[in-house]
């Protein structure tokens, strides 16, 4: 592969990954502790993460697409399910790691999300019954969102393990 080819693909990565992270770590160690704290409306959590979904998705795209090609141009990939190496199995965990914040975006952005939209119209009409909902939604949503940064520490925590190889 070309040089400046795998250059950019380096880099798009590092940028994809500063975008999902930071973005990830602002709304678990900043904009949810606001909330709680009612420093932060309801209506600006939504927002931020109205917000945040495209870049998140573009982002991890973006991951996917470059760290296919970063992981066939390394000299320690050795072919598909191959586990020869401790790279191998690092790598392996991180696509695992990564599959879990996949499916975590997708259940929260295609059920979670429109699920609180729903609880929030019912809120206008019958807040007595919202609330409870509104509050299980809510400890669901901190569960997934804390399950996301473990898997987010996981992949980092990989991605060191296979580069120091």
């Amino acid at each position: 592969m070309p040089f400046w080819i795998l250059v950019a693909s380096y880099w798009i990565h590092l940028l994809a990954t500063v975008v999902w992270l930071g973005g990830l770590s602002l709304m678990a160690l900043v904009a949810w502790p606001a909330l709680k704290q009612q420093t932060l409306a309801g209506n600006q959590w939504a927002s931020l993460q109205i917000r945040f979904a495209p870049w998140a998705n573009g982002s991890l795209v973006l991951l996917l697409i470059t760290g296919f090609v970063q992981m066939t141009n390394d000299e320690h990939y050795s072919g598909f399910l191959v586990m020869d190496s401790l790279w191998s199995q690092a790598i392996l965990v991180k696509h695992l790691a990564f599959l879990g914040m996949v499916l975590i975006a997708a259940y929260t952005q295609g059920w979670l999300y429109p699920a609180m939209e729903r609880t929030a119209l019912l809120a206008e009409n019958k807040p007595a019954l919202a609330e409870a909902e509104q509050t299980k939604l809510a400890r669901q949503e901190m569960r997934l969102l804390r399950v996301n940064v473990a898997c987010a520490v996981a992949v980092l925590l990989c991605t060191a393990v296979a580069t120091a190889i």
